[in-house]
């Protein structure tokens, strides 16, 4: 249930359920989504550590640079040179 609540929230987690929603059915995002819940509190529990959210624009900032590097790899397997431009807003 803690899973599902997070559709619509501005957080980490609330993204990742968004991005896995895109990718599968809701039943499997929201199996997703609480698997790395869970994963989260169980790690926070063994360390003692609190949970600090890096929030939504964090998490797609690190999804963006996850895309840009996989796209570089798979261009310097094919012979190719990616170099990222800005566009302008």
């Amino acid at each position: 249930m803690a899973a599902m609540s997070l559709s619509r929230n501005g957080s980490a987690l609330g993204a990742f359920y968004r991005r896995m929603c895109a990718r599968m059915d809701k039943p499997r995002a929201n199996t997703a989504t609480a698997h790395k819940l869970a994963r989260m509190v169980c790690f926070m529990r063994t360390r003692g550590e609190d949970f600090v959210d890096q929030g939504q624009q964090h998490y797609e900032e690190q999804q963006r640079q996850r895309s840009v590097a996989a796209l570089k790899r798979r261009a310097a397997a094919l012979g190719f040179l990616v170099t990222p431009t800005k566009v302008p807003a």
